[in-house]
């Protein structure tokens, strides 16, 4: 069994078993309470959740701003904290998500009597309740669950290492990619999120394998102990508070040059020219009346999934950026589209993959429909929203 959440909270004591045991009944939910009366034991759906109590900080890890993302907020009550639950899972097995949910609804319980901020002690992550209720009700998003970390390793052009900190809770090493410049970080970011995802979900490409990205790159994963050895430049104390055992991405001739494979990532963050953006959003409101008409009669059993793009504010670094998202269009409501993200905002978690939201009609800037699937072309989605022109 390996620690990997800590709730701390701001009470005087535990909360009572017999409380517990009222919301952790279930009849798929095993709840059993620790000699010590206590800590508690909850088993589901063929995982294993240990549930310890402490008080005080004694033994606890030092929470530094520096290694440990959070608020402010997140900081000031997690140092009021005095009552500790420490929750344990075994990782990995064919699901490895399985015991990470079942631990994260385990915290998701425990926060309906007490208050306090949930610690992710692979990853580095404070997470306050709004956050664990977005992650255990929402899509999957690796973001979520581990944290990237670039440190300056060489000189030169390409000095950056970068790393993830969070695999360990689902029983796979961290990713690390080595001589990326400060313009390679969210192309790196992109993949390696990716490449993350595949292994959180036990589906990782075979190790020294040649293995294409989605995008059509090849790659390779190697064990640390084996890449590191034809890795210059890089001195030993660089690794120091990184002694665990990594998954290093290499060319398929296992050297780390690996600028070419962030190519088609590197695309994905140039910024859309305005006059583009002004166009899309000027077909997109002249079509809109007619593509709502259709998305209001379209019948249950037809294979039509519509689409709109609309402006979201994000906030990296506490600076304010606008990205454009997609969100599949679910019901309209007095002048607003209402939807779900069909992915999450590129710079932070703010806007979550699956997230419920609702924005102005005036705001679409782009639309589509796929049908089983498939976008529609252009041609195809005129010829269906002109059916819907009166005569």
């Amino acid at each position: 069994m390996k620690e990997v959440y800590l709730l701390a909270t701001e009470q005087d004591g535990p909360v009572p078993l017999d409380a517990l045991r009222g919301s952790f009944a279930n009849d798929d939910v095993d709840f059993t309470p620790d000699a010590d009366g206590e800590g508690f034991t909850l088993r589901a759906d063929g995982s294993e959740v240990l549930v310890r109590v402490t008080r005080g900080t004694e033994g606890l890890p030092r929470f530094r701003k520096e290694v440990y993302s959070g608020s402010p907020e997140a900081f000031d009550r997690l140092g009021r904290a005095q009552v500790f639950y420490h929750l344990s899972v075994e990782p990995g097995g064919d699901q490895p998500t399985l015991p990470v949910f079942e631990a994260l609804w385990a915290v998701r319980t425990l926060l309906e009597h007490v208050q306090g901020i949930l610690v992710d002690l692979t990853a580095y992550k404070l997470h306050e309740p709004d956050d664990v209720a977005e992650i255990t009700e929402l899509d999957f998003d690796i973001r979520d669950h581990v944290h990237l970390h670039a440190v300056e390793a060489t000189e030169g052009d390409t000095p950056l290492w970068v790393h993830s900190h969070g695999m360990e809770k689902f029983g796979a090493r961290d990713l690390e990619i080595f001589h990326l410049a400060e313009k390679d970080l969210l192309a790196a970011e992109s993949f390696l999120h990716e490449l993350c995802t595949d292994l959180a979900f036990a589906q990782g490409p075979t190790l020294r394998t040649q293995v294409g990205t989605s995008e059509g790159q090849v790659f390779m994963l190697v064990p640390s102990e084996e890449a590191r050895t034809n890795l210059l430049g890089v001195p030993l104390d660089t690794f120091e508070g990184h002694e665990g055992l990594f998954l290093t991405v290499v060319s398929p001739l296992g050297r780390h040059n690996t600028t070419e494979l962030l190519a088609p990532y590197r695309e994905r963050f140039e910024k859309e020219p305005e006059e583009q953006t002004q166009a899309m959003r000027k077909e997109a409101q002249g079509l809109l009346p007619s593509f709502l008409a259709r998305f209001q009669r379209k019948g249950l059993m037809e294979p039509l999934t519509f689409l709109v793009r609309a402006p979201f504010e994000t906030h990296p670094e506490g600076k304010a950026v606008t990205e454009n998202l997609w969100l599949e269009v679910m019901a309209r409501d007095e002048g607003s589209v209402v939807g779900k993200l069909v992915d999450g905002a590129v710079h932070t978690t703010e806007w979550r993959k699956g997230a419920h939201v609702e924005v102005a009609e005036t705001q679409v800037n782009a639309l589509a429909i796929s049908r089983e699937g498939r976008a529609l072309d252009e041609r195809e989605l005129r010829e269906l929203l002109n059916a819907e022109r009166p005569m």
